[in-house]
C-alpha cells in the first residue's frame, strides 16, 4: 500500500515538471534556453574538470613509458603483422594439428633420468 502512494506522488511530480517546463517553453521561451543552455555548459565544465583529473592521476608514469617501448620493441622484433588469410582448410586437418600441438613437451622442461626402479629403505634414514 505504502509503495503505490510513492508511485502516485513520483507520477504527479514527473506530470507537474513535464507541465512547467511546457508552459516555461511557450511563455518564456528566452529565458528557457538560456538555462537550459546554461545547465548544459555547466554539466560539460564539470565533465571535462572530473574527465582531466581523473586522467591526469593515472598519467603515463615512467613504468608506462618504459612498458609500451618494450611492447614496441617486441612487436618490431617478432614483426606481429596481420594475420594473412589462408584458404579454407578442412576441419580434419586442423584437428590433426591441434592434436600435434597438445602432444609437444615445452622445450624448456628436461627430464632427469633415475633408478625408479630400485626401492629405497626408508626406515634406514
Amino acid at each position: 500500500m505504502k509503495r503505490k502512494k510513492i508511485a502516485y506522488l513520483f507520477y504527479l511530480i514527473m506530470i507537474l515538471a513535464g507541465f512547467g517546463l511546457v508552459t516555461q517553453l511557450f511563455g518564456n521561451t528566452r529565458g528557457f534556453l538560456t538555462s537550459m543552455f546554461m545547465m548544459l555548459g555547466f554539466a560539460v565544465a564539470i565533465f571535462a574538470l572530473l574527465y582531466f583529473l581523473v586522467n591526469r592521476s593515472r598519467g603515463s608514469s615512467d613504468e608506462m613509458k618504459k612498458y609500451k617501448q618494450a611492447v614496441k620493441q617486441s612487436k618490431s622484433k617478432y614483426n606481429q603483422a596481420a594475420p594473412k588469410k589462408t584458404a579454407h582448410v578442412p576441419a580434419i586437418n586442423k584437428k590433426a594439428a591441434t592434436a600435434r600441438k597438445v602432444k609437444k613437451r615445452p622445450t624448456h622442461l628436461r627430464v632427469i633420468e633415475g633408478n625408479k626402479s630400485k626401492e629405497k629403505d626408508r626406515a634406514t634414514f
